[in-house]
């Protein structure tokens, strides 16, 4: 198997994690506010991968440089604008309109490598892309239709940021060690989260936040999103976006959604009906589509590495 498939497998074990542990999360913070729990949860990660670089990868730190610092610094505020406004929106409108809106990101992507990397936008790409998105909405509004409202449109900045996040790791991926890059980008994270639940939340959170933590729910929580859902996740997106495309990448995340359903169907007693099924089919559809479409570009990848 050659480094852009193991590349773009990777990438979907990140989406199962991130999708079968959705429901571990939304049971955390309806005990710890959502900004607050972000804030222990990237600071801790950035914490973890910096203790495994100090350790067993000493010498990459050697190679940081302001230009890393300041690309890590964009990509957190991509991150966490990504999660800010996510947060915000479901203030104003439903978990549908936000998981279909955040899901748009995967028509995004395409557009913002063809901008930053100059990569091409296929027919399998747009095929694939669409597939995802209609997947997306037969999955999302089960026997509903779309119903836009004031929050759809922080959702919308919620898609661009992550949709940016993705493309710009596209581009800084290849140019810097991944541990290094994924500890600084998940520190800038942990700091913006905390500072924003300080202005938003007020310190009560964070003050409580130690008797807080200790309750079942939160602590598996956290020990679930420091490790395998954030520093181990980030880290291998940092890495493996070095023998993918975005456009990949994007195609491969619309398959959270679908985890997540699989998740609470089988764990969290919900229900999945005709159309939501059709829907996950269509999304693993395109993400087969996207997998195994020819790429000239990513070829060229494999050569120069």
């Amino acid at each position: 198997m050659n480094r852009s498939r193991i590349a773009d497998f990777s990438l979907l074990l990140v989406a199962m994690m991130w999708g079968c542990t959705f429901l571990i999360v939304q049971s955390a913070v309806k005990v710890l506010p959502p900004l607050a729990f972000n804030g222990i949860r990237f600071t801790g990660a950035a914490v973890l991968l910096a203790l495994i670089t100090a350790v067993f990868y000493r010498r990459e730190w050697k190679k940081m440089s302001r230009r890393m610092v300041i690309h890590a610094l964009l990509l957190g505020l991509f991150l966490f604008l990504g999660y800010g406004f996510q947060t915000m929106g479901l203030l104003y409108t439903t978990t549908s309109n936000t998981g279909f809106i955040t899901g748009l990101s995967v028509v995004l992507v395409p557009f913002l490598a063809l901008a930053l990397l100059k990569t091409a936008i296929s027919r399998y790409t747009w095929f694939s892309a669409g597939l995802a998105v209609a997947g997306l909405y037969l999955l999302t509004f089960t026997g509903s239709a779309l119903s836009l409202n004031q929050g759809d449109a922080l959702v919308l900045l919620c898609a661009v940021a992550f949709a940016l996040q993705v493309a710009y790791t596209g581009v800084y991926a290849p140019r810097y060690p991944a541990l290094p890059l994924a500890t600084l980008q998940l520190a800038f994270v942990g700091l913006l989260s905390v500072a924003a639940s300080l202005l938003v939340d007020g310190p009560a959170p964070l003050a409580h936040s130690g008797s807080l933590i200790l309750k079942p729910d939160v602590l598996w929580a956290l020990l679930v999103s420091i490790g395998p859902t954030s520093a181990f996740a980030f880290w291998i997106q940092t890495a493996c976006q070095k023998y993918t495309t975005p456009s990949r990448v994007a195609v491969i995340y619309a398959t959270e959604p679908v985890f997540a359903a699989l998740t609470g169907l089988l764990l969290g007693g919900e229900t999945l009906g005709t159309a939501a099924a059709l829907g996950c089919l269509c999304i693993l559809a395109a993400m087969l589509i996207a997998e195994l479409s020819p790429a000239p570009d990513r070829a060229a990848q494999e050569n120069e590495a």
